[in-house]
């Protein structure tokens, strides 16, 4: 599978896909911080704020990758979604006047479904994980006619996804080192395809959602734990078919943190440049602030602040 995959997730399709969803989406910004500002060693720190992209998260790439590159039928498309797809797909569809259905679970934050209701789509919540929401799309589906959006297990996902290691390079051409959070794999299956192993891709993961961990070391998508402070974003059981084999090819290794370390990250992003990140933006950032992730003296390192969709500020105080 691995070697078929290549000819279709590549550098030369991600920008072929880059071409086409250009004028829907923002090219977002690189913000360099010094290592001190976060209490750790003084290095040199590029975050790519993806968390202002439209939707609030990276996955509008992908989503309007599909969009765009797909026969929308007449009764449009469905999602499930822990929130962040779900709100990219929505934003997607009203943008180009397409029908839009997303099912969530229950875990899915406030914000994120304020967004996808704010966007217009017709919203059901259900069942306590996404595991639910994607079983009742599915259904959906079959029964409607609509044309189904995968979180992270298609290949216009992954292709969409790409883009932001496209940006990201042309951003920090010097980079040698980029941290991911890893729910379903979409994004580090993208950017690892992108990259192809000129810089060294780092996921990261929660304690309590090791999806990947788990899929590297038993050689295929397995089930594992699905909780934690980032369970609406970063834990869908197991890692998409598509992406895993790009990850055994081209991404270094997986360090897993803690609930804590991604809270605390999420103060740091604040206190250093004002940034309010959701759990599973922040995870990144926490395998660097924690130690899970130790890099050298002079390492340029990047990491990925992926989604913002929270209401984790209180603008009242």
């Amino acid at each position: 599978m691995a070697d078929a995959l290549q000819g279709v997730i590549d550098r030369e399709r991600i920008a072929t896909i880059y071409l086409r969803i250009q004028p829907h989406i923002r090219r977002t910004p690189v913000v360099e911080v010094d290592g001190a500002d976060f209490g750790i060693p003084p290095i040199r720190v590029s975050l790519k704020l993806e968390l202002l992209q439209h939707a609030g998260s990276f996955k509008t790439r992908g989503a309007f990758a599909n969009l765009l590159t797909r026969d929308v039928p007449p009764a449009g498309v469905v999602a499930a979604s822990g929130g962040n797809h779900g709100a990219a797909v929505a934003y997607a569809a009203m943008k180009l006047g397409k029908p839009a259905k997303i099912f969530v679970p229950s875990i899915s934050s406030p914000a994120k479904v304020e967004r996808i209701r704010g966007y217009g789509a017709d919203l059901v919540v259900g069942g306590e994980r996404y595991a639910d929401a994607l079983a009742a799309s599915e259904t959906w589906a079959g029964r409607s006619g609509a044309m189904p959006v995968h979180a992270f297990d298609q290949i216009e996902t992954l292709l969409g996804q790409g883009t932001l290691g496209l940006e990201t390079e042309e951003q920090v051409p010097d980079l040698d080192t980029l941290l991911v959070a890893v729910g379903g794999g979409g994004l580090i299956g993208g950017i690892a395809a992108w990259y192809a192993g000129r810089v060294r891709v780092i996921g990261v993961e929660p304690e309590a959602a090791p999806t990947l961990t788990k899929a590297l070391a038993a050689g295929r998508p397995v089930d594992a734990e699905a909780g934690g402070i980032a369970a609406d974003s970063l834990a869908p059981r197991r890692v998409g078919e598509l992406m895993l084999p790009i990850a055994q090819r081209h991404v270094d290794r997986v360090v897993l943190v803690t609930d804590d370390a991604i809270r605390h990250a999420q103060e740091m992003l604040w206190r250093a440049v004002r940034i309010v990140a959701e759990p599973g933006g922040a995870a990144a950032l926490a395998a660097l602030l924690s130690g899970r992730y130790q890099p050298q003296p002079d390492e340029r390192v990047g990491v990925v602040a992926s989604g913002g969709n929270t209401v984790a500020v209180d603008f009242g105080r």
